[in-house]
């Protein structure tokens, strides 16, 4: 199974040339990352940080007043990490294939830690292992 977020395109995420900014796309994966891990009914109550990123641009994305569709799923669960695989596109037209490395994280403490087991079962629902996001 994907998710599947519609990002709003704002005015300053142009650049002088009325594209997207590369920048920008962190900030998009970031609104889907968050929109599919913090909603009310699965949540990761104790946190999350970000290990890496990988962002292969494949084309520019023009500014408009229309929503661009980010699908993640799931391509590695670990332990102590999992790896969120996203394309950013329209349709069949893909701009950005990217994945994340992301650290579940105990604030209180300060440290890494476990995935919980319901955490675990969450993620499972979204993995896919058929395709890599970032190509070589």
């Amino acid at each position: 199974m994907r998710h599947i977020y519609r990002c709003p395109l704002r005015w300053a995420d142009m650049d002088a040339y009325g594209h997207v900014n590369n920048v920008v796309f962190l900030r998009y994966l970031e609104e889907a990352r968050i929109d599919f891990l913090f909603r009310p009914e699965k949540n990761f109550k104790q946190g999350s940080v970000v290990a890496r990123h990988e962002i292969d641009y494949k084309r520019q994305l023009v500014h408009r007043h229309t929503p661009v569709d980010i699908e993640l799923w799931i391509t590695e669960v670990r332990a102590a990490s999992f790896t969120i695989a996203y394309e950013v596109k329209d349709d069949d037209l893909v701009y950005v294939r990217a994945s994340t490395v992301v650290v579940p994280f105990d604030f209180e403490t300060g440290r890494p830690r476990r995935l919980t087991g319901e955490e675990r079962e969450f993620l499972q629902e979204y993995r896919d292992d058929a395709e890599k996001a970032v190509a070589a």
